[in-house]
C-alpha cells in the first residue's frame, strides 16, 4: 500500500502502441522489465504521458490488469484514475486496488477556479473512494489549468488521511515545495514530475524522489540516490550530462514522441507510435536525437574518467 513514506523513482510508464494504434501488450511486458532492470522503486500507469485520455474505458481496464499482473508485486504500482466523473474515479480505483495496485493518482478537472471548489472536489473523491484507497494528488496546472496553493494542500493533508502523496509538477514551484515542508504537521511523500527537469533542486528542497517519465530512468534513480547521500554536486554533474535530452523530451506536443523513439532505440518497445491525435517525428527530429544520444555517450565517458 502506498504510504506517506514513499520515496525513490516511480516511473511514469509509456503505453506502447502498434503502428496501427492498438495497445502492444508484448512491448508492454518488455517495457516493465526495462524499467525494473534500471532500478525504479515503483511505477505509475495510465498517467497523462501514458496517453490515458486516449484510451477507452475498456482499454484502460485491460491495460491496467495486464500491467499489474506483469509487475506481480515486484514494485508498487500507482494507477492514474483522473476523470471528470467521481463515480468513474471510484470504479476504476476500486478495481485497481482489488487487482493489486498500491494506490491511485488523481488530477483535478479543469474549471475548479477557487480553493474551495478544489477542496470540495477532492472531499467528494475521498468520500467515494473510502478510507482504504491511498491517493496521490497530481499538481500539474500547466495541463489542468487548476492551481494548487501550498496553503490548500496543507489543509487537505490535515483533513484527508487518504492523501499520502503529492506529485509536484507546477512550474515554477520550488517555493511551494519549501512552504509545504516548512508547514510541519503530517509529512507526506512528494515526488517530482516535469520529466525531472528540476529534480536536483527539488531534492534539495525536500522532495522524496521523482514520479515522471524519462527514457533513461537509471539517471533519475542515480540522481535521487546521490542527493539522498548528500552528494548534490555529483548529482547535478550527472543530471547535466542528460539535460539536453531532458529538455528535448519536455517540448509540449512533441516530447512524448521523442521519449518513445528513444525507448524504442533502447530496445524497450517495438514502435514509437503515439496514438492519434499525436505527433510524428521528422527526419530532422530523428537526426537530432541521434546527435544528442552520441553526445550523451561522450559526456558519460568523460564523467567516468573523472
Amino acid at each position: 500500500m502506498l504510504t506517506e513514506s514513499a520515496a525513490g523513482v516511480y516511473i511514469i510508464s509509456a503505453t506502447p502502441f502498434t503502428e496501427a494504434g492498438a495497445i502492444d501488450y508484448a512491448s508492454a511486458d518488455r517495457l516493465v522489465e526495462f524499467y525494473l532492470q534500471r532500478g525504479v522503486t515503483g511505477m505509475t500507469i495510465l498517467g497523462m504521458m501514458g496517453e490515458a485520455p486516449k484510451l477507452s474505458t475498456e482499454e484502460s481496464s485491460a491495460f491496467m490488469a495486464h500491467m499489474l499482473k506483469r509487475v506481480a508485486g515486484r514494485v508498487p504500482v500507482i494507477v492514474g484514475v483522473s476523470n471528470a466523473g467521481i463515480a468513474n474515479i471510484a470504479a476504476l480505483s476500486h478495481a485497481a486496488m482489488d487487482q493489486g495496485a498500491a494506490g491511485v493518482m488523481i488530477a483535478p478537472p479543469s474549471g475548479l477556479g477557487s480553493d474551495e471548489k478544489h477542496y470540495g472536489y477532492f472531499a467528494q473523491c475521498f468520500e467515494a473512494l473510502g478510507p482504504d484507497v491511498p491517493v496521490c494528488h497530481q499538481d500539474f496546472p500547466l495541463s489542468t489549468g487548476v492551481y494548487l496553493s501550498a496553503e490548500l494542500f496543507i489543509r487537505m493533508v490535515r483533513d484527508f488521511p487518504q492523501l499520502v502523496m503529492l506529485k509536484h509538477e507546477d512550474w515554477p514551484a520550488l517555493n511551494k515545495l519549501s512552504a509545504i515542508r516548512a508547514a510541519g504537521g503530517r509529512r507526506v511523500s512528494i515526488l517530482c514530475g516535469n520529466g525531472g527537469i528540476f529534480l536536483p533542486e527539488e531534492m534539495a528542497r525536500g522532495a522524496d524522489g521523482a514520479m515522471t517519465g524519462f527514457a533513461f530512468p537509471e539517471m533519475l534513480v542515480e540522481v535521487v540516490n546521490l542527493c539522498n547521500e548528500g552528494a548534490h554536486d555529483a548529482a547535478s554533474d550527472l543530471f547535466d550530462a542528460y539535460l539536453p535530452l531532458v529538455r528535448l523530451e519536455q517540448q509540449p506536443g512533441a516530447g512524448l514522441a521523442i521519449r518513445k523513439e528513444i525507448l524504442c532505440r533502447r530496445g524497450a518497445m517495438d514502435s514509437s507510435a503515439v496514438r492519434l491525435p499525436g505527433p510524428r517525428l521528422s527526419a530532422e527530429d530523428q537526426a537530432e536525437i541521434t546527435r544528442l544520444l552520441a553526445r550523451l555517450d561522450r559526456r558519460l565517458n568523460e564523467l567516468q574518467r573523472g
